[in-house]
């Protein structure tokens, strides 16, 4: 009755037939000793006619045996349908004795059987495995007392109800009606209903092992009338979910009867998910109107189909909102001397950036609320701006978050996706936040000069809203689709170029210059720091190696230059890692590195240190240049030959050096007098301006005095006092403007022996800013006029020998 309950070796489908039942007043006599078929997914019951599909060789032989014979077997079920090589503790003792009727062999090897039950019998003793199973039996009688009342009434009852299933079930052909109506046996009503209940074999199997009739009859109504209960409840669920069907009202009554189904199986649905995300969403600190858009999306998951394709990506999108810190903060550390401690011990210098971050935690501390600053640490690579971020947050107590944004060029890596793309994601803003599991860490942007642009949008752009201490208390993720608080987080932002950062965005961040470091800074870090460093990552103590300082002086002036102390670091590393060799070689070598060693170890010195010369010639004069890698002196040497007031330059100078120079000129010819300088020279003289060394490119505004003094010496012939360098802008009348790289510029003059500097007054602040340390035993002098500089720089006594101007006579043309 029941067509597509699927059991036996292969598919065993219950079949409606002609043959009725079993003739119960025909006595038959059956062997006591017969061969046993495990059947899978079904119980046999007498009188009844089914198919079988037999794969298994062992299976095969039995019935290809017993064809040939008596044509009667015994069927038992199998209590595990999946084990494919079944022994006697894996099937039940109580089977059915059945006769094969038809045996049908396919092409594909298997072999298809119809048999009809006959009798139930109880395995007595198990006689043999192989090749197939054989059991002594002993048959079964049932007690079924036919014209009883209540006997009679069992059957209307199953026959009723067998009717009812067959008009609320569908899927069940019409025909078993009529087949219904033809069995007049209750004991053959009862084993038909039996095999096509809607069961588990355990249960059919519970049937066929009762010999009691009544007994059996009740429990198989019993059966049935749950049957028709989930009947019932579906046909329920069928109309109140559906009048005219669409794909989504179906999709919904589908999952209405999963629902149903789950609960009767006491398993677990998307309910209990929402729940445990709905329980986490009241524990969160967030807005009553983020807690509103959760509830929504939450009861929009419970209308979704599990199956859907939409479900997972609600799913996810309710446990991003879960996970992540709303209103969630780490306690800041307000402990101003540990965290100055920590800054001093991690980072030799960079003080301005130090004071500024205890400038911000003593606010913090004073007013216990404040917007965290856009800092943006700019200057060269190497210098420690991005280990400064990881400094700030160990001294502020915090989390730290690094995100690179070196070649970033896909807006929604920062604002996400929106979540009706496919593979849509947050962006890394909002999984950083969700990573660190607070809503105040110490966000480090790292290379925020080098974002890109092209079709997928700007990121610069995207992060004017993040950047904004005034917007981004309300930051909306594309993807999130509400509103964010990172008002709170304390971004640092690191760059090495200014110029390429658009111009709104760092109009929104703080900028911090990070200088290059000095020789004597990056000796103490080296010692401090880079040392010890890399004397662990190599496996090496104190004891192992030591450096002097003169050695570590050696390696930085003559193996490196750069502002930052990468180089330095890898010079260092190599220098240990010849010692670790030697060691572990046994051979002997020295403890203390030593100039000499340094100059072993990695060879003849790379770079060469600018030292000052002696400007015993009129012309030269001592200039200071700002570098990426530090400070630099430089010769500005000028030379007159004879000729016609020719002007060359050289030494690969830019635009601005070249300015420089005609400006120096210009101002010497308009106070030629003033300085005894013969007006007829810039006529009848070339001049030559050469800043060595020529192939390193050079330009800025800060040797414009250097170019007027080297003139004004050449023009009148006066030397430049010894041991006297200086740098300055200047202007056609004659004004010493200031100029930048002050404190680099300083250090490399008092590197190269200089011991007076010529200013501009308005420098004297950045003097005021340097160590006095650095600058002992450098004299000063400040300056406003470029009157001064020559006065100060230029001796009184002209040079010997030099060149002895000659003048052509001007000639009078007298006009007749």
């Amino acid at each position: 009755m029941m067509v597509g309950d699927f059991a036996g070796e292969g598919d065993l489908i219950q079949l409606i037939t002609d043959d009725e039942e079993d003739d119960q007043s025909e006595l038959e006599s059956y062997s006591n000793e017969i061969p046993i078929l495990s059947v899978r997914n079904t119980v046999l019951f007498p009188g009844v006619v089914i198919p079988i599909t037999v794969g298994r060789q062992r299976s095969i032989k039995l019935v290809k045996k017993a064809h040939k014979g008596d044509k009667m077997i015994g069927v038992c079920a199998q209590v595990n349908p999946n084990n494919d090589d079944p022994s006697w503790e894996d099937i039940y003792q109580v089977g059915t004795i059945a006769k094969i009727i038809k045996m049908i062999v396919l092409p594909d090897g298997n072999t298809t059987i119809i048999i009809q039950g006959k009798k139930r019998f109880e395995i007595t003793e198990q006689v043999t495995e192989d090749p197939y199973f054989q059991a002594k039996v002993e048959y079964l009688e049932e007690s079924f007392p036919e014209g009883n009342k209540e006997i009679q009434a069992l059957e209307e009852s199953l026959k009723d109800a067998a009717g009812k299933i067959l008009t609320l079930n569908p899927e069940i052909p019409r025909e078993a009606q009529v087949a219904l109506d033809n069995i007049d046996s209750t004991a053959f009503l009862t084993h038909f209903l039996s095999s096509n209940i809607n069961a588990p074999v355990e249960a059919k199997q519970r049937l066929l092992e009762i010999n009691d009739g009544l007994e059996r009859a009740t429990l198989l109504l019993e059966f049935m009338m749950r049957d028709i209960q989930m009947l019932e409840l579906k046909s329920e669920i069928h109309k109140k979910v559906h009048t005219d069907i669409d794909q989504q009202q179906r999709d919904y009554f589908l999952r209405q009867q999963m629902k149903v189904l789950q609960t009767e199986l006491g398993e677990e649905g998307p309910e209990k998910e929402v729940e445990e995300l709905r329980i986490k969403g009241r524990k969160k600190k967030w807005p009553k109107s983020v807690a509103a858009h959760f509830d929504k999306e939450l009861d929009k998951i419970l209308r979704i189909n599990p199956s859907a394709a939409e479900y997972p990506i609600a799913l996810n999108y309710a446990e991003l909102m879960v996970e992540l810190p709303w209103g969630e903060f780490t306690k800041d550390n307000f402990d101003l001397k540990r965290a100055k401690d920590i800054l001093d011990k991690d980072h030799h210098g960079l003080e301005k950036v130090k004071d500024r971050i205890i400038e911000y935690l003593a606010v913090l501390k004073l007013k216990n609320d404040l917007k965290g600053p856009i800092l943006c640490l700019y200057g060269p690579p190497g210098v420690g701006k991005t280990s400064l971020g990881k400094s700030v947050a160990k001294a502020l107590g915090r989390k730290y978050v690094r995100m690179s944004l070196g070649g970033l060029h896909d807006e929604a890596e920062i604002r996400g996706h929106r979540k009706t793309y496919v593979g849509a994601m947050p962006g890394k803003i909002i999984q950083n936040m969700k990573k660190v599991h607070t809503s105040n860490p110490v966000y480090v942007l790292d290379e925020i000069d080098k974002l890109n642009s092209d079709f997928r949008g700007d990121p610069s752009s995207a992060f004017l809203e993040v950047l904004d201490p005034e917007q981004n208390s309300s930051f909306v993720d594309n993807y999130l689709e509400v509103e964010y608080d990172l008002s709170k987080v304390l971004f640092i932002a690191t760059a090495n170029s200014l110029e390429t950062i658009q111009p709104a965005l760092r109009d929104r961040m703080e900028i911090i210059e990070v200088t290059g470091y000095t020789l004597e800074e990056k000796v103490e870090i080296a010692k401090k720091h880079l040392v010890p460093k890399q004397r662990k990552e190599h496996g090496l103590t104190g004891k192992d190696i030591t450096f002097d300082k003169a050695a570590l002086v050696r390696v930085v002036e003559g193996y490196t230059r750069e502002s930052g102390v990468r180089s330095l670091e890898r010079q260092i590393g190599t220098i240990i890692r010849n010692v670790a060799k030697s060691i572990a070689m046994e051979e002997e070598y020295q403890k203390k590195i030593t100039p000499l060693m340094v100059r072993k170890i990695l060879g003849g010195e790379i770079f060469d240190k600018e030292m000052y010369q002696d400007n015993s010639v009129a012309g030269v004069v001592t200039g200071l240049a700002w570098t990426s890698v530090g400070g630099e002196i430089l010769f500005v040497e000028s030379a007159l030959s004879k000729g016609k007031g020719k002007l060359t330059l050289s030494g690969q100078l830019g635009d601005v050096m070249k300015e420089s120079a005609m400006t120096a000129i210009s101002y010497l010819r308009s106070k030629a007098d003033e300085l005894e300088i013969d007006h007829r020279i810039f006529d009848q003289y070339d001049l030559h301006i050469h800043v060595p060394a020529g192939a390193v490119p050079k330009d800025g505004p800060s040797a414009g005095i250097t170019m007027l003094t080297a003139l004004a010496s050449v023009y009148t012939q006066r030397k430049v006092r010894a041991k006297l360098a200086m740098t300055g802008e200047i202007t056609l009348r004659g004004k010493v403007m200031p100029v930048g790289g002050i404190k680099e510029k300083i250090l490399a003059a008092k590197r190269a022996g200089i011991n007076e500097i010529i200013l501009c007054k308005r420098n004297q602040k950045d003097i005021e800013e340097i160590d006095e340390a650095y600058v002992k035993g450098v004299k000063f002098h400040f300056v406003d006029m470029v009157s001064e500089v020559l006065e100060i720089a230029l001796m009184d006594e002209k040079v010997k020998n030099a060149i002895n101007f000659s003048f052509h006579k001007e000639e009078t043309k007298v006009e007749a």
